[in-house]
């Protein structure tokens, strides 16, 4: 699959937020600081939200695949779209190590959820599949070097990132929607 832009809106909204921000202040709705993580913080953050995904996603078919509003995703269909985001940031990775200051593609979420029909997955592979992408990003991420930690990229929005405030942008986003799940709505 091919990745490229993270942070996915639910369906049938637009992604007009600049989540940015979280790298300057917690999140006021799931409550992630994520701004002075270390990337080893980063690395064992992702490891333990894999393993809520587990959890999540072996709750049950119905309930992982019930939408709890018409315009809000199933807890299935956020698993694929973190597992996806795992996935992406291990490329755009990558790309930041081995090119000098690469420019990402756009990545629309909502476009890849219906083509890949997230809503039809199976949550037993999505676990696996979520861990082990979480798992390769986690190691990427724990063999960054002092000076690789420098490194720029940027979104073709005009964000600018180091690998450090990239990782730190990453977590957010599957801490987000492991939080969408778990609270009530």
């Amino acid at each position: 699959m091919s990745m490229t832009e993270p942070a996915a809106p639910p369906p049938g909204q637009a992604d007009d937020k600049d989540w940015t921000w979280v790298l300057d202040r917690p999140c006021p709705e799931c409550g992630a600081a994520v701004g002075e993580l270390s990337l080893a913080d980063v690395a064992a953050a992702n490891r333990e939200n894999a393993a809520g995904w587990r959890d999540v996603l072996g709750r049950g078919d119905a309930w992982v695949r019930a939408r709890p509003a018409k315009d809000v995703w199933s807890p299935l269909e956020y698993a694929c779209h973190v597992r996806d985001v795992f996935r992406l940031f291990a490329v755009r990775l990558d790309l930041m190590l081995t090119e000098d200051d690469p420019m990402f593609a756009n990545w629309n979420p909502n476009e890849t959820a219906e083509a890949a029909r997230y809503d039809l997955a199976d949550p037993a592979i999505v676990s696996a599949e979520l861990s082990e992408a979480a798992e390769d990003l986690a190691v990427a991420f724990e063999q960054i070097t002092e000076e690789q930690a420098q490194r720029p990229g940027r979104r073709s929005d005009g964000a600018k990132f180091t690998v450090l405030s990239f990782a730190r942008y990453e977590i957010h986003d599957p801490i987000h929607h492991l939080w969408d799940v778990a609270s009530p709505s």
